[in-house]
């Protein structure tokens, strides 16, 4: 399969093979590639882990959300009745569309923004009262910990093959210096 690197417009060639038949293609063409609406990769196999990676990074992400509005609206509000802090799902209800098209730039910086999530869940579950509220914040760090293994493990095989393109293309500057100043010589 050919992957496109969204942030730097590189094809990426994943080298996993788990789940492929004997007869299977492992690329796709450059103008099925093109035809993808925002560069983001779209995995041929159901069963790839790269797959599961990213539906289980979709889940955890929604479950965090889902928890986030519940756990100051209804389960443990701050003050009775619940209270603004349900805004705090708001920066998380931005990054579901692109992790849900497995868009490699917002894999990247939702895995930022959930680590946010997760200090807020360390620090409720040592400084709270013991209660529901500390297994609330228990559960914040499960899921914020799961969406980040699973966004940095899905862009990882991208993040390094955007390395050895770039390895690649300074060693061939470097062979055409070198074969430049010997024809000049």
């Amino acid at each position: 399969m050919t992957y496109k690197d969204v942030t730097n417009d590189i094809p990426l060639a994943d080298q996993t093979s788990v789940g492929r038949s004997a007869g299977a293609k492992s690329e796709r063409s450059a103008d099925a590639l093109a035809a993808t609406p925002t560069g983001a990769p779209t995995d041929t196999l159901a069963g790839s882990p790269r797959v599961g990676l990213a539906r289980t990074a979709l889940a955890s992400l929604l479950g965090l959300i889902l928890l986030c509005v519940l756990w100051e609206t209804i389960l443990a509000p701050l003050r009775p009745g619940g209270s603004l802090l349900l805004l705090k799902a708001l920066p998380l209800a931005f990054a579901v569309r692109g992790v849900a098209r497995r868009s490699l730039y917002t894999m990247q910086w939702a895995s930022m923004l959930v680590l946010l999530y997760l200090m807020e869940g360390v620090v409720r579950a040592m400084s709270d009262p013991p209660g529901f509220s500390r297994a609330l914040a228990w559960v914040e760090i499960l899921l914020s910990v799961t969406f980040f293994v699973c966004a940095i493990l899905y862009v990882r095989p991208a993040k390094q093959a955007a390395k050895r393109a770039l390895k690649q293309e300074k060693q061939a500057r470097q062979a055409n210096r070198a074969s430049a100043a010997r024809e000049s010589t």
